[in-house]
């Protein structure tokens, strides 16, 4: 149901910063200070005219914003039914969706008078894209990593150093995005004076979850016009992928109370959803629980101990999911739905032959999940995918899984 205050989706979290049962700010007495500063800090920045001009400027001048709606001419005709649109997040500087909230955080960190940015990473994007601003502004930067997301993203990896970065191998667990938000964590709590913690997807404690929401909504703002000036109508169907899901819920919000708009969320469904929990898709296969200082959906066993997920792809190899992704999925306002391994690559290969576009493997479970459902629709449907980022990191590791030979020397 929606919340009946005030007849909308888009009005939450609540104070307690809830959404529904779900969200929640489940921190250490330590943090507690810095996470009620950070709030203040966000309040004011939200009605301060000077800080969203700042924004702006940025997002037009150094991001590239807006990004292009492209329609998917090639795309479209091998489907043979619904209009495919793509959101191009990917040709943003830094080659994803992710610099849309890092600006806004790194904005907040300086007015809070910190120093030291540290941020966790999956695929790489988000630690990209936090060390690019930290260089442009000459802010020390330290990204933590899994190993294994190390040694599958190697590109990122370079680049993050490139760019100034400590990059910090982190190999308890399965060494994946959920052991380095971990071990970010730890260095927060251990280093509150100075160091501001930029968290790269809708979850964590009240405000992350609804502050990296509002930055990311840049993306669905733009769809609403650019589809507008393209087609005079929105769009009937909004598919994205979704690991913690900030690429996702940066495009849903602005469409929430469009009741006609049919939302849907894509999880990494891994090598199946199935009991062995190869997979990563914490709504479809996962239960509520706490995890990372929020109340969420997550990969647990009988004991409430957290699952080790699996994915081919890094930015989605996280055992949960942003609470409001949880609330919507509750409430029925969107639906979620889990693509394998073997479709999402499916998908990238098709796009490339489609459209000439290297899609990084995080969006090739959304338009997976369009090739399922475009060819049922009629012509005049419109699906608009988000496609959050792009595929240069992803050439290597989706070289060994199609069998191809290729060495990163050259």
């Amino acid at each position: 149901m929606m919340n009946d205050l005030f007849n909308s989706f888009m009005t939450g979290p609540d104070d307690k910063g809830r959404f529904g049962q779900f969200g929640g700010r489940f921190v250490s007495e330590t943090l507690m200070p810095l996470i009620l500063e950070l709030e203040e800090q966000y309040e004011r920045a939200k009605t301060d005219q000077d800080f969203w001009d700042e924004m702006q400027d940025l997002w037009t001048h150094y991001v590239g914003r807006p990004s292009p709606l492209y329609f998917a001419e090639g795309l479209t005709a091998h489907l043979g039914g619904a209009k495919v649109y793509m959101k191009r997040d990917e040709l943003n500087h830094t080659g994803a969706h992710k610099i849309n909230n890092v600006l806004g955080q790194i904005l907040l960190a300086r007015r809070m008078g910190k120093t030291r940015i540290i941020a966790e990473t999956g695929a790489g994007q988000h630690g990209v894209a936090t060390a690019t601003v930290c260089a442009k502004f000459g802010l020390k930067c330290v990204v933590y990593m899994g190993a294994h997301d190390v040694e599958r993203q190697k590109p990122n990896v370079f680049r993050m150093r490139l760019l100034g970065a400590e990059v910090v191998p982190v190999t308890s667990g399965r060494g994946t995005l959920k052991d380095a938000m971990n071990d970010a964590l730890r260095d927060w709590v251990t280093n509150v004076r100075d160091t501001f913690y930029c968290i790269g997807t809708v979850a964590g404690p009240h405000p992350y979850p609804a502050m990296v929401r509002d930055f990311q909504s840049i993306i669905g703002k733009e769809v609403r016009e650019q589809m507008q000036a393209a087609e005079g109508r929105l769009p009937d169907t909004l598919i994205a992928a979704i690991g913690g899901g900030s690429n996702a819920m940066g495009l849903f919000h602005p469409f929430l109370d469009d009741k006609d708009v049919r939302i849907i969320g894509v999880e990494a469904g891994g090598k199946g959803v199935n009991a062995k929990m190869e997979h990563c898709a914490s709504l479809t296969g996962g239960r509520p629980g706490v995890l990372h200082g929020n109340r969420t959906y997550l990969l647990q066993d009988d004991d409430g101990q957290i699952l080790e997920g699996y994915s081919i792809s890094a930015g989605l190899d996280y055992p949960g999911i942003g609470p409001e992704h949880s609330w919507l999925h509750d409430t029925g306002r969107a639906e979620y739905v889990a693509i394998t391994d073997v479709e999402a690559l499916e998908a990238f290969q098709l796009c490339c032959q489609t459209e000439g576009i290297i899609p990084a493997l995080e969006p090739c479970h959304a338009l997976a999940h369009v090739t399922k459902i475009a060819p049922e629709l009629p012509g005049d449907h419109i699906i608009c995918m988000n496609m959050c980022g792009r595929g240069d990191k992803d050439i290597f590791a989706v070289a060994r899984h199609l069998g191809f030979e290729m060495s990163e020397g050259g």
